[in-house]
């Protein structure tokens, strides 16, 4: 068999791949087929209509967010029986007749809810016989459809905890509960938004399906292509070079993609076979694809699905998702660049050959520097230059920033018109020239465009993920109906009907790829939303919770190390939204309770963006991410050794989650930007030098000692005042009667440490710690008055005698009667940023030690 013919049956065989796991296998002729695909842009369409202002601009078509959630569910479970097979031996070419039954009950129980809108809003809680029924068809029909859609396991989780909610009086004695009828449930399940049609669907419908459509969108215009093409003439050539260019294609394509599966299939046909060109085993390869493609789900401003849920769960601005999680995601990917470097220094390796002209170092720094200078100058002036500009205009500012847009995509296509189309030679071939920077930078520079609309509504306008999605997939269809007939016109081409019906058509299979892609992600946030209905209905996170803080001793690290292995087993056969929804349903809330008890105040999102991780590195972990099952068909190596070496690969996205839940500086969480800055700085130095340790490699070879102390050094780096609490102490203690003084001598934004002792939700007595702001005041009287606490003195206890509604104290969860059994006040002390300097100075030891090393290494090789 030629190379041709074997590479055409690998992407065969790699698309059918991404197909069972993302998009669905089957792939129906004629009219069926046809209908497929006409379901599949009709949904596209209907979820760019909701989230546009179009029906309140004209009237109809407007959709409240349970209807929508029920029309959206509907769409999915029909694709789902229409797309998967049932089993791997079903047939892939026609539809089977019970598939076509079980596909319109699924959609007609999902849609039961639109369809009688009125009906069941004049009988809440009073369900009829036939809602019953329809209900729990319903719940039947949609496991049958996740298991179809996304495997066995989610539907086994889903099933218990429905068995669960049913035998509650029949299960052991601690996880006893009154139990439910099954009209009760069917009632709380599917015609309630307690569980199925609950958050996490309305997440799927509001915001997620448009980020995955708009990057579906943007990756069939050709960016994904452009991402790859442009690393590689960056960084090819470099040493290790295309192991580097992997990394920065798929950082790039993780801001389009949701899918780590499509993320390694897409970029890894071109880079696995160039990095195995230079020296990288197969394994390496594979693991170095997989660990790239993964990270992408942690990549601002899309981040995945999960980045969505956050904003519902821990209630904060989507843009404060993205600041908190900006800075763990980008020094990771650097410290991933640093180790495929390694690896390269490690194996003597040499990049491919560049078509660049060669130019002297300084001037390449200068040009660097002189292109990074100009887009930040461009940034400031077109943030501050609208800024000032919309005022001014008033209602007419909207029309003119798009002509100004236009006007800028229009110049941005006449320069890439200039430049032939570029394509990446075939990796296998025996030669491979990489493409020009200058040329394949000038051909795609429009793909910003897109992206650039949805940061501004995002960051700036600060309009609803949704809308902000909507405007930027508006945009980014209006280039790709216009982009090849322009650029036909700017090359004097006569025939632009070509060009029409090409740019047409890319939008069609973007409509249809955004849908089919949304398949399983639309089944599995309903279907996680029965084990959120079942926790809220059994009470079981109680139970959970009493039992978690049982098995980790009431220790908050082996709590932690137990989350994480939940969401690793857990993650092996759910996806990364069903398994953060599941775990941070679960778990979140009893972190952070058992935080407070042992006197760690541990913020929301830290918690989520804990669980967040930790399910995209079930992605990675062996035996069965599937990412590395692809990564190894591309390669030729074998799939478990290609999983443990990116699990040894992505050891630092590992090690970032419990960092930054002791050290919450990282997450930007009530940090200036100067100092967010050296938090940047100093992070990324201390994650290349983890990485560094892990490695085993820095300036040479390092020995075990070195090893260890280069983990001390980055753990220091990383987490300077454990050291300094062992020294010093940083808080005093405070008797409870005392605090008035205490709060008259604390500077304003310090903040007192309290342990209060009363009684939670269902009369138990608690014990926990918060963290209380000093608000502003001239006295400690109006500094208590102001956080809405009333304190009363009996005997030598002090007691919460009254608490302000909806102010400061009422919010950290102060309430009557509870008893302030300590106060801790913070004590001057030097700055825990003084453990940098005796960390770097055994930084610079290893340095000079190996320094030395690789100096005499030469000389004694002679």
């Amino acid at each position: 068999m030629s190379e041709a013919a074997k590479r055409d049956d690998l992407v065969t065989e790699l698309e059918d791949l991404v197909a069972t796991s993302d998009t669905g296998a089957r792939k129906p002729h004629g009219l069926t087929g046809k209908l497929l695909l006409g379901v599949a842009a009709l949904w596209s369409l209907f979820q760019l209509w909701i989230a546009s202002p179009l029906p309140y601009m004209l009237g109809f078509g407007v959709f409240n967010s349970t209807e929508a959630r029920s029309i959206h569910l509907a769409l999915a479970v029909f694709l789902g029986f229409m797309a998967f097979p049932a089993f791997r031996r079903s047939p892939r070419d026609h539809v089977p007749l019970v598939d076509w039954l079980m596909a319109l009950a699924g959609a007609f129980c999902a849609a039961y809810i639109y369809i009688f809108y009125t009906d069941l809003a004049g009988r809440p809680g009073n369900p009829t016989t036939v809602d019953v029924v329809v209900a729990l068809a319903g719940l039947a029909l949609l496991l049958e459809a996740t298991r179809r859609a996304l495997g066995p396991p989610l539907m086994i989780v889903a099933l218990v905890f429905i068995i669960y909610s049913l035998a509650g009086p029949w299960m052991p004695d601690m996880l006893s509960h009154r139990g439910v009828s099954f009209v009760s449930l069917a009632n709380h399940q599917w015609l309630t938004t307690q569980g199925v049609f609950g958050i996490a669907l309305g997440v799927s419908t509001s915001f997620v399906f448009l980020f995955v459509l708009f990057g579906s969108l943007l990756d069939k215009a050709g960016a994904g292509n452009y991402f790859i093409k442009l690393a590689f003439s960056l960084l090819g050539h470099y040493r290790g070079g295309p192991a580097k260019a992997a990394v920065a294609a798929s950082g790039m394509t993780g801001l389009i993609s949701g899918s780590s599966i499509a993320n390694t299939v897409t970029t890894g046909t071109f880079t696995i076979p160039m990095m195995k060109r230079v020296g990288y085993t197969a394994e390496q390869a594979g693991a170095v694809e997989v660990s790239a493609s993964v990270n992408g789900q942690i990549m601002p401003p899309v981040m995945g699905a999960a980045a969505f849920l956050m904003v519902e769960y821990v209630g904060i601005p989507y843009t404060e998702i993205i600041k908190h999680a900006f800075l763990p995601a980008v020094i990771s990917y650097i410290a991933l660049f640093y180790i495929v470097h390694l690896a390269a220094l490690k194996a003597g390796m040499q990049g491919l050959q560049s078509s660049n002209p060669d130019r002297p170092l300084l001037r390449k720094l200068f040009g660097f520097l002189t292109g990074l200078l100009l887009i930040m100058g461009l940034s400031v002036a077109v943030y501050y230059g609208l800024g000032w500009l919309k005022p001014l205009l008033g209602e007419h500012a909207g029309w003119i920033i798009a002509l100004g847009l236009g006007i800028a995509y229009i110049a941005l296509l006449r320069i890439g018109s200039r430049y032939p189309d570029l394509e990446l030679d075939d990796p296998t071939s025996p030669v491979v020239i990489l493409p020009q920077t200058r040329p394949t930078l000038m051909t795609g520079l429009h793909y910003i465009l897109p992206v650039v609309v949805l940061v501004w509504c995002l960051m700036v306008e600060r309009l609803s993920p949704g809308l902000s999605a909507f405007w930027a997939t508006a945009f980014m269809i209006f280039i790709m109906l216009t982009q090849h007939p322009l650029t036909a016109l700017f090359r004097k081409q006569r025939n632009i009907a070509g060009p029409l019906r090409r740019g047409a058509d890319d939008l069609w299979q973007g409509l249809v790829a955004g849908a089919r892609n949304m398949i399983g992600i639309g089944i599995a946030t309903a279907t996680a939303g029965i084990i959120v209905g079942a926790v809220s209905q059994t009470g079981v996170g109680l139970v959970l919770a009493d039992l978690v803080e049982a098995l980790s001793m009431g220790n908050l690290l082996l709590m932690l190390v137990l989350t994480a292995v939940l969401s690793l087993i857990l993650g092996m056969g759910l996806p990364t939204t069903a398994n953060y929804i599941v775990v941070s349903a679960l778990l979140a809330p009893v972190i952070v309770t058992l935080g407070q008890q042992n006197g760690l105040i541990v913020p929301l999102i830290a918690v989520h963006m804990f669980v967040f991780y930790f399910g995209i590195m079930a992605d990675v972990t062996p035996p069965v991410g599937l990412a590395s099952f692809a990564a190894a068909a591309i390669s030729g190596g074998d799939p478990i050794r290609t999983g443990f070496q990116a699990f040894y690969y992505s050891l630092r996205t590992a090690a970032l989650p419990f960092l930054f839940i002791f050290n919450t500086d990282l997450l930007l969480i009530d940090v200036s930007f100067v100092y967010g800055v050296v938090i940047f700085i100093v992070a990324t130095v201390a994650m290349l030098i983890f990485a560094a340790a892990t490695q085993g490699w820095m300036l040479t070879r390092s020995r075990w000692y070195e090893s260890l102390l280069l983990l001390l050094v980055a753990f220091t780096l990383f987490r300077p005042g454990f050291w300094m609490d062992l020294l010093h102490d940083p808080y005093q203690s405070v008797p409870p009667a005392q605090i008035t003084e205490a709060l008259d001598r604390m500077e304003p934004d310090s903040n007192l440490r309290m342990q209060i002792s009363g009684l939670d939700d269902v009369g138990n007595p608690r014990t926990f710690h918060l963290l209380v702001p000093v608000p502003d005041g001239a006295t400690g009287e109006q500094r208590l008055d102001r956080l809405g606490l009333t304190l009363m003195q009996e005997d030598e206890r002090t007691l919460v005698d009254m608490v302000t509604y909806g102010s400061l104290a009422s919010e950290l969860g102060f309430d009557f009667d509870q008893e302030i059994i300590e106060v801790l006040a913070p004590v001057d002390r030097r700055r825990k940023e003084w453990m940098w300097i005796p960390a770097l100075m055994v930084f610079a030891l290893v340095a000079g030690l190996q320094w030395r090393r690789r100096q005499v290494a030469p000389l004694t090789s002679r």
